[in-house]
């Protein structure tokens, strides 16, 4: 795998003589929709196939994988083109076999949904996933597990071979996370027990193999409450074969102030729960200052601290799959960032006739642009993330030996993530 710079004057012919591949094979594996128009600073993940085949007429997805002796997980992985489907085209370029991933081991892959996710999107990501996480399971006035149009996205996922988890946090009928949820929950064990059997009722029911708490905005006063309430849900879960998963706000130090972190125990969640998410990520946000949404120097701060508190094999690294575009100048309380998906930064650079620049301290790309507001031009910026921002997060998952990494989220399909992610490791099924 080569990843590839853009630079003035490039073309995609020029760059695939260089490299000894094809214009069409650059295009097919980086979903590009307008391949007469690169942006400087664009990142092109270059595949460089062992063994290719073209299509022939009869072959279909399953023939194909039986004739080289390749899953046809591997198949879909190796060829982003196919959508995860079973659609072929006679002459289509299709890659076999590639060089051995860059760390020779086997990690985790989570990846976030909502229920309306695009099936189609679903179906293109699934092949490169070990658990999918359905958002979220709510908690009423009540103590009522809010039900989830979730039916659909299981079933998708067990066909291809992805364990699907039931995720319970604190939001509320409103959508928005509760503190107060937390306290009733945490200060009532007979409630607890009620919303335990509840989950288990689900899991069961809906044939998930496995539980994600999260619970945000816990007050310091519940932490031990909220590692109680962990342990408690592992030990009904576990002999039923169930895994339990909880994630982790971003903290630095145990002793980190606000509400956000001061209720999240790192030591105490590590210790109860199989796997833990660090949510490294929304440094960049709707209402922050400009910035990168993941910039690699925090979040290395954050695993140097959840590696102290928590075994590295439990720990899956959060990995952002969206951008912000913030409006210049930026003015605290007012400015309001809009989210955007990775492919559509570069087609708008493109558009605005922008270079994509790299900072190297966070190891995210952005860009400047203008556009004309009320009869004058205004600034603009953009950060988001491209085939190199993911590298540098992938390799702190190698550097730290973690679990692997969770995707936050999957509902706009961004194809150098997984293009980079299927050169760099091996990823462990999760239903086998």
């Amino acid at each position: 795998m080569i990843i590839y710079t853009v630079k003035n004057g490039d073309s995609l012919y020029k760059i695939a003589r260089e490299y000894g591949t094809t214009a069409e094979r650059i295009i097919a594996d980086n979903g590009l929709t307008d391949p007469s128009a690169l942006a400087v600073g664009q990142t092109l993940v270059i595949q460089q196939p062992l063994v290719s085949y073209r299509v022939r007429s009869g072959d279909t997805v399953y023939s194909v994988s039986r004739q080289f002796g390749i899953s046809l997980g591997q198949l879909y992985r190796n060829n982003p083109v196919l959508m995860g489907g079973d659609t072929l085209t006679v002459g289509q370029p299709l890659n076999i076999v590639l060089p051995q991933p860059i760390y020779d081991r086997e990690v985790d892959v989570n990846g976030y949904v909502y229920p309306n996710i695009n099936r189609d999107v679903l179906r293109q990501t699934l092949p490169y996933l070990t658990y999918i996480t359905v958002f979220t399971y709510g908690i009423d006035e009540e103590g009522e597990l809010i039900d989830v149009d979730d039916e659909e996205i299981i079933e998708l996922a067990r066909q291809y071979g992805v364990a699907p988890i039931m995720q319970i946090s604190s939001i509320t009928e409103r959508g928005t996370f509760s503190s107060e949820t937390a306290a009733r929950l945490f200060s009532d064990e007979a409630l607890q027990d009620k919303v335990i059997e509840e989950i288990v009722e689900v899991l069961g029911e809906k044939r998930y193999e496995g539980v994600d708490v999260d619970f945000e905005y816990v007050e310091a006063q519940y932490a031990e409450a909220y590692v109680a309430f962990v342990e408690k849900l592992r030990a009904r879960l576990s002999p039923l074969g169930y895994e339990v998963f909880v994630a982790l706000a971003p903290k630095y130090n145990a002793d980190q102030e606000g509400l956000l972190y001061e209720g999240i125990d790192y030591g105490g969640l590590g210790a109860a729960a199989d796997g833990l998410l660090l949510m490294t990520y929304e440094w960049g946000y709707t209402f922050g200052a400009p910035q990168a949404v993941s910039p690699v120097d925090k979040v290395r701060r954050v695993v140097d601290y959840g590696v102290s508190e928590i075994p590295p094999e439990k720990i899956f690294l959060g990995m952002p799959n969206y951008g912000y575009d913030w409006p210049l100048p930026y003015v605290a309380g007012e400015t309001r960032a809009r989210s955007l998906s990775n492919t559509e930064a570069v087609e708008l650079a493109k558009e605005r006739n922008a270079e994509i620049l790299f900072d190297e301290v966070a190891k995210a790309p952005n860009f400047n642009y203008f556009v004309r507001e009320n009869g004058s031009p205004r600034e603009h910026v953009v950060w988001f993330e491209d085939a190199r921002s993911v590298e540098a997060m992938l390799g702190l998952v190698e550097e730290y030996g973690l679990r692997g990494f969770a995707i936050w989220n999957l509902m706009r399909y961004f194809p150098q993530l997984f293009l980079v992610l299927n050169n760099t490791f091996r990823i462990r099924r999760g239903l086998e």
